[in-house]
């Protein structure tokens, strides 16, 4: 999976049982096709998570930085559909993050991603991100693997709550993400528990306790599919 751009919105977040459903038949039918439309944006996929949690991950590839602080995308955030209205409060434990895509290396789209939520050590950040981007280089031509990314937070200064924020409520925001993918799930797992488990990014200068989740490919769109429909 290689990145289509420079920049990225990278989000997880629950959804409980009974709003499953409905939340598939908007996010695929009405959120997707309109966050496409919105210039810069360049491909979204949607996650399911794998590994016992009711969670989804998402991810908006982009142009350019400049597309987060774009009237395109900023006039969408606050003025949300009546079905988004109605769908933002189901949207429990939110993680939001816009970021700068710093290493990206393979290409397609895989069906199993694993992401990694890290901070480095006060001090050690070029020498992690040296350290991240070597490995992941190595990593995205393996067998069994696709894609290996890098996108570190960078929110924009001029930020302030949009009005689908202030629907679901305070999102929380990842730091650094590292994102593995491929079309075998195993393989996946055995990097994530390898070369970039918890205790090798904490010798490279990662703090303790990073967040990893593994997830299944449920949807993915360009807006070559919104032009087609």
């Amino acid at each position: 999976m290689s990145l289509l751009g420079k920049a990225a919105v990278a989000m997880w977040w629950n959804v409980r049982p009974e709003q499953r459903a409905e939340f598939g038949d908007w996010h695929s039918h009405e959120h997707f096709p309109e966050r496409m439309s919105i210039p810069g944006f360049r491909r979204g996929s949607r996650w399911t998570g794998t590994d016992g949690a009711d969670g989804f991950f998402v991810l908006y590839e982009l142009e350019q930085y400049d597309v987060l602080t774009s009237s395109g995308y900023l006039d969408r955030l606050n003025a949300p559909t009546p079905w988004s209205t109605k769908m933002m409060p189901h949207h429990l434990g939110m993680v939001r993050s816009q970021c700068r895509v710093v290493a990206s290396f393979g290409g397609g789209v895989a069906t199993a991603l694993a992401t990694i939520r890290l901070s480095p050590e006060t001090s050690r950040e070029t020498e992690l991100q040296t350290h991240l981007s070597d490995t992941l280089r190595a990593l995205a031509p393996q067998p069994g693997l696709t894609g290996a990314h890098l996108l570190l937070t960078d929110t924009p200064r001029t930020s302030s709550p949009t009005t689908e924020q202030q629907i679901r409520g305070q999102d929380g925001a990842a730091d650094w993400i590292v994102l593995l993918s491929g079309y075998d799930a195993e393989v996946v797992e055995r990097a994530v528990a390898g070369q970039i488990s918890p205790s090798a990014l904490r010798i490279a200068g990662a703090r303790d306790n990073p967040t990893v989740n593994h997830y299944r490919l449920a949807f993915t769109m360009t807006p070559l599919d919104v032009s087609a429909v």
